[in-house]
């Protein structure tokens, strides 16, 4: 498909950039309740979509809402390259004065958009949305989402928020401070923190999704994002292991003094191979989980020293 001009519409003040894959279900529904929050807003806006080639017919529903709204735009990329490339693209292309990232599962009520807005403009450049309760997630979930949040904060180098997700609003300001950072792995919380300047957020209650399923793995999605959260702003995980290692070290020493001692003085308390059995395992495992961790970091280096892009753009409709 070639690029579609568009009507001329005014310029746009305000941005939605919305991350898709295999959601059909959800985009009218979303639409609708999007557009009935600009009719009480008044603001010139502009609704992208950016896609990831989905196996089912969402293209089709966006084309179909394109051909109804002009304001709607999207852009497909040429192959999978997840949510966070996809998010971080709808920002480096939104022509907005302000821009507001929002899933379209509708977990994240659109009428809070009008909320954000105007708490932006009391002078903040960030104002981003606080998840007070979670519905329709497990007790394991929240769990999880719990103790990712207070280690990345305890971690990170720049104060990442808590119980919140990519669900906020930031200014042409922000958006342009963020075209300026060139990493390949985008955790949009930690490079929004990073930029800094006047953030305020407010507090909502997460609803259940609308349709479908998350697209997260329920096991490793937060596992991944939090990882990707203390790695990409923080070294302290280096640290906690040059220390760990050097503790060990001592104990070790103090271990091998140990059987030196019982030698020179014959006493024969230690068992023997089953004691040297655990002292090598447990070495070993921490060896290992050392490695790994520097394996991470050496991986994220590699990432940067390449250069690749974080996204490749196939098509867009309406841009």
């Amino acid at each position: 498909m070639k690029n579609q001009s568009s009507i001329v519409t005014p310029s746009p003040s305000l941005s939605v950039v919305v991350p898709v894959y295999n959601e059909e279900s959800n985009i009218r529904p979303f639409i609708s309740r999007l557009e009935r929050i600009f009719i009480g807003m008044n603001v010139p806006y502009e609704i992208i979509f950016c896609l990831d080639p989905s196996r089912d017919r969402t293209e089709d529903a966006i084309l179909r809402e394109i051909n109804r709204n002009p304001n709607i735009k999207l852009i497909v990329f040429s192959r999978r390259f997840g949510q966070p490339a996809a998010t971080l693209a709808g920002i480096l292309l939104c022509k907005g004065e302000a821009c507001v990232v929002i899933d379209v599962d509708l977990q994240d009520p659109p009428e809070l958009i009008a909320s954000l807005y105007d708490r932006m403009k009391l002078g903040y450049e960030v104002v981003y949305a606080k998840r007070r309760s979670r519905k329709g997630e497990t007790l394991v979930k929240r769990l999880v989402s719990f103790v990712g949040y207070k280690v990345i904060a305890s971690m990170s180098d720049v104060p990442i928020p808590r119980d919140t997700g990519d669900f906020r609003i930031m200014t042409r300001r922000v958006i342009e401070e963020l075209r300026g950072l060139h990493e390949t792995h985008g955790f949009l919380r930690g490079l929004i923190a990073y930029v800094g300047f006047k953030q305020d957020f407010i507090e909502y209650d997460r609803d259940e999704r609308a349709s479908g399923q998350g697209k997260y793995n329920r096991f490793t999605g937060s596992l991944k994002i939090g990882l990707n959260g203390i790695i990409s702003f923080s070294s302290k995980p280096l640290q906690i292991m040059s220390i760990a290692g050097a503790i060990f070290a001592c104990l070790s020493f103090l271990l091998g003094g140990w059987y030196v001692v019982q030698k020179l003085i014959g006493i024969d308390m230690t068992p023997g191979l089953s004691t040297t059995v655990l002292v090598v395992t447990f070495f070993a495992g921490i060896q290992l989980l050392s490695m790994g961790l520097m394996g991470e970091y050496v991986g994220r280096i590699y990432d940067e020293v390449k250069r690749r892009p974080m996204f490749i753009v196939d098509r867009k409709v309406n841009l």
